[in-house]
């Protein structure tokens, strides 16, 4: 029966074929049966399938193991894995190819830890998996970076002696490189004697995945037969690493392009600035696809060309999801917030690229509270998070202290299965760190099994926001016993918890380290939290004069830190001066008025702060108003100065007063302060 055909035609035809299967006259054989739901599969047609299903149900065929097998692997390629999912539970038959379809289809489709848990229950059936089975479930491991569960599913297959199958061991190549264990991944490649180009393939994108282009470039040199696949591997990763003359050299050699091969290279051009050039071989182009649309209007979104993004955007003559999100985007990368969120409200459809799309829009643009407000539009909606929403959405909760949502989400986490992927981890270490969890941060950290530099310079930074520097610092030693090589932001943390613990002596020895045994050249962060480390302790003069000292030119933040000290301290003069200094810098900067005021008014000094009021008024400088905000029953609530638009304000400013009466009948005198 030859149902393989585009279009509307072939949903029509399909509707023929169901309607004669209602005919008695005419007996619908199992073969036929595989041929419609080939169908389905190839034009996505699930209406039509699930009519074939209900005939099947009639007619009893439901029971035959390949009818049934393929009834799973229709609805999967029609993108149904809830109905996949509810047929596979209900079969009373089922064999290694049931299990492992249902296996590739949650690990294809970025349901990681289900696709675990079902090979598990698997084998506890006493099915063996194949080699098609263990070619299944290790991308599971490599999207869950868990490579503790890879190296175990790696000893099943030796056992089970798959250990040359080639299509096995691309797939544990594929895996030993996402989870960072690329030297494993080369042991193996070097162990086989026939390799096919999907091995050669997979090694090659190993390389480069973990940034070491020329050992990928040498690898696909050795090869001896290269295909198209091949080459824009290689194009793409020189591409993406900075090296797109090379990336190009390599595209002209190129003894054949598919539409991948023109793609991969406009990315580059992009990626790295070369808009025009991008441009140009869009319109050289021999026949665009919507993935090479969505690359050119990625290149000019990511460039600040918002305007020729959209100019392209509505010529296109189609568009997908990929094409929206691109645009969505594009817009909130450069703050237009408001524009992004109306194109998301106009998108006829969504998935979960889309939802994370405008989540990050909102966080980049410092809207924690909107980008919380709609996660939770998106688990109204029925789209599950994937492990990239995790970790957007995590520092939301950490910029608003809301632990009570950070613990919500860390239950959602566990439940997806996400809790061995080391970059959610990561950003819930962060999240109970900044939320004032300390020992629960802790406990994660020490439940993991595989840390990256990330880990070990988040739960540091935890430490040192909280004044535990001791701790941080025998952190920062063990971390070092382990092999890891701390990185800038390390070595940022560490100095900011000797500042913030006073361990003055020891901010010095890893300052004076830096260059010599870390072979990290200091920055501004640097710099500020040594300037910070002074001043705290009042040695001021000497805070100055490190910054005079400076080899790169001090930015207001330095300066920053030095004024706070100089309030903290009481140095009028020095707090002038300093003052003075940020002001050149940053003219529109509240800050320097409003610290300077302080120190004024802790002197008793109001004409001189009525003078700093006079000085912002005449220069425009506007303060961003004092903002706070509270988490109940996990919502969080926000107040800002003279925002008078909660509901609950008069009652808020009675229990206020109340409290402020109670607290001067005790003594309490507050410190005075101008802001």
């Amino acid at each position: 029966m030859q149902l393989h055909q585009r279009g509307a035609s072939i949903r029509w035809k399909l509707g023929f074929h169901i309607q004669q299967m209602n005919d008695k006259h005419n007996p619908i054989d199992t073969s036929t049966y595989v041929s419609l739901l080939h169908a389905c599969m190839q034009n996505k047609a699930l209406k039509e399938g699930k009519s074939i299903h209900a005939h099947m149900n009639k007619t009893g065929f439901t029971r035959d193991i390949i009818l049934s097998n393929t009834l799973v692997n229709m609805y999967v390629k029609c993108g149904s894995l809830v109905d996949a999912r509810r047929f596979f539970d209900q079969l009373t038959q089922r064999n290694v190819c049931s299990w492992t379809i249902m296996i590739s289809a949650y690990a294809r489709h970025g349901f990681p830890q289900e696709a675990l848990t079902l090979f598990h229950q698997m084998q506890k059936t006493g099915l063996q998996p194949n080699h098609f089975t263990f070619a299944s479930v290790l991308p599971a491991c490599a999207s869950l970076a868990s490579l503790e569960q890879g190296m175990e599913i790696h000893q099943q297959i030796n056992r089970s002696g798959f250990q040359s199958n080639a299509f096995v061991i691309s797939a544990l190549v594929d895996m030993y490189a996402k989870c960072r264990s690329i030297d494993k991944a080369r042991e193996l490649f070097d162990k086989m004697h026939k390799r096919d180009s999907v091995l050669w393939n997979a090694m090659i994108a190993g390389y480069l995945r973990n940034d070491r282009v020329y050992e990928a470039h040498s690898l696909f040199m050795q090869m001896p037969e290269r295909n198209t696949a091949s080459w824009n591997a290689i194009v793409s990763g020189f591409a993406q690493n900075g090296l797109v003359e090379e990336a190009y050299k390599l595209f002209q050699k190129m003894p054949q392009r598919d539409v991948f091969s023109w793609t991969a290279m406009i990315s580059g051009f992009a990626q790295n600035g070369l808009v025009d050039k991008a441009l140009e071989l869009f319109n050289q182009m021999p026949q665009r696809t919507l993935v090479s649309w969505n690359a050119m209007i990625a290149g000019y979104a990511q460039n600040g060309l918002v305007g020729s993004a959209l100019e392209l955007f509505r010529k296109m003559p189609q568009k997908d999801v990929f094409s929206w999100t691109a645009m969505i985007s594009g817009f909130a990368q450069h703050g237009l917030v408001d524009k992004a969120l109306n194109l998301f409200n106009e998108m006829p459809q969504r998935t979960v690229v889309s939802w994370n799309a405008m989540v990050t829009g909102f966080m980049q643009n410092g809207h924690s509270q909107k980008a919380l407000k709609l996660f939770r539009e998106m688990e109204l909606a029925g789209e599950r998070p994937d492990s990239k929403t995790f970790t957007i959405i995590l520092p939301a909760c950490a910029n608003l202290t809301a632990l009570e949502q950070g613990m919500d989400i860390h239950e959602k986490i566990v439940r997806s299965g996400f809790q061995s992927d080391v970059i959610v981890v990561n950003a819930l270490i962060d999240m109970y760190g900044k939320c004032g969890s300390i020992q629960k941060a802790r406990e994660l950290f020490d439940s993991m099994h595989q840390r990256d530099i990330v880990s070990w310079t988040t739960i540091i930074g935890g430490y040192a926001l909280h004044g535990f520097g001791k701790e941080a610092l025998e952190l920062f030693k063990q971390m070092e016993q382990s092999g890891m090589h701390p990185n800038s932001i390390t070595l940022v943390c560490v100095l900011f918890a000797c500042s913030h613990a006073g361990l003055v002596d020891d901010g010095f020895y890893y300052f004076n380290c830096m260059r010599e045994h870390y072979h990290i050249t200091p920055s501004v962060e640097h710099y500020s939290c040594m300037v910070d480390l002074l001043g705290r302790i009042g040695h001021l003069d000497e805070a100055h004069d490190f910054i005079k000292k400076m080899p790169i030119k001090p930015d207001v933040a330095v300066w920053s830190c030095l004024l706070s000290a100089c309030r903290m301290h009481n140095n009028i003069e020095l707090g002038e001066h300093v003052a003075e200094c940020i002001l050149e810098l940053d003219s529109k900067n509240s800050a320097p008025y409003i610290l300077l005021s302080n120190i004024y008014a802790a002197a008793e000094r109001w004409d001189e702060i009525e003078k700093i009021r006079k000085l912002m008024k005449d220069k425009e400088v506007n303060r961003t108003p004092g903002c706070s905000w509270i988490e109940i029953n996990k919502e969080v609530h926000s107040f800002c100065i003279g925002d008078k638009s909660d509901p609950e304000i008069p009652p808020i400013n009675v229990n206020l007063s109340s409290l402020s009466w109670e607290i001067n009948v005790v003594g309490h005198v507050a410190e005075i302060c101008a802001e």
